[in-house]
């Protein structure tokens, strides 16, 4: 696993890469956005945007959204995976909301992760970008970056992945550090077809090193 000294440069060489990563889902408020992150499950951010432009128009509170039937909401996102799924739980996190928290979406994440729908990826990526909470949020990219960079090992799962960050990722740069790491994984080092021959993180990348091996 890299050391230090190793997982500095690879961040700060994500840093210049990326330096105005930021969260891709279109939202205006903290409850725009924990309906976006729960759509985004298995599921582009693109896609999301594109269903939630007029999502947002037709619901602005909780009550919105209760006051349909569920197969007309289910009907509005159709388009996304999942979607008789990802209804049925907004009308739930929407009564959760009214019922013990005045509408208003919480700021922990005990209390987050409580909501019908939402694990503790969303409850970190609500903590982070809403409510400014230092968190990282590991998706999909995260943990692919991770584990080709060894920050953390193959075998560690979603969970041991997140903590691994938050012991050799400063505090003060954890929501940042999720961001770019994102932007990373999305735009460069992909799931499929990685851009390793131009990448800078070559020299102490492991996975790198064998994909260019394999070229020669």
């Amino acid at each position: 696993m890299l050391n230090k000294q190793q997982i500095r440069f690879c961040l700060d060489e994500m840093g210049k890469m990326f330096p105005h990563a930021h969260c891709e889902l279109t939202h205006s408020n903290p409850f725009e956005l924990i309906i976006a992150v729960s759509l985004s499950a298995q599921c582009t951010d693109a896609l999301v945007n594109r269903v939630t432009e007029q999502l947002f128009k037709k619901y602005k509170r909780p009550e919105d959204y209760l006051a349909v039937p569920l197969e007309e909401l289910q009907e509005d996102i159709r388009s996304i995976g999942l979607f008789r799924n990802k209804a049925k739980n907004i009308q739930k996190l929407c009564q959760m909301l009214l019922d013990e928290y005045g509408g208003e979406v919480p700021t922990t994440r005990d209390e987050l992760i409580k909501l019908p729908g939402v694990g503790r990826k969303t409850a970190n990526v609500v903590l982070s970008v809403a409510f400014g909470i230092p968190a990282i949020a590991v998706d999909t990219h995260v943990e692919r970056v991770s584990k080709r960079l060894a920050f953390c090992r193959w075998k560690d799962n979603v969970l041991e992945v997140e903590k691994t960050l938050m012991r050799k990722v400063p505090e003060n740069e954890w929501s940042i550090t999720h961001h770019r790491m994102i932007f990373f994984g999305r735009y460069h080092c992909k799931s499929q077809n990685p851009q390793c021959p131009i990448c800078p993180l070559n020299e102490i990348c492991r996975e790198g090193k064998k994909r260019l091996r394999k070229r020669v």
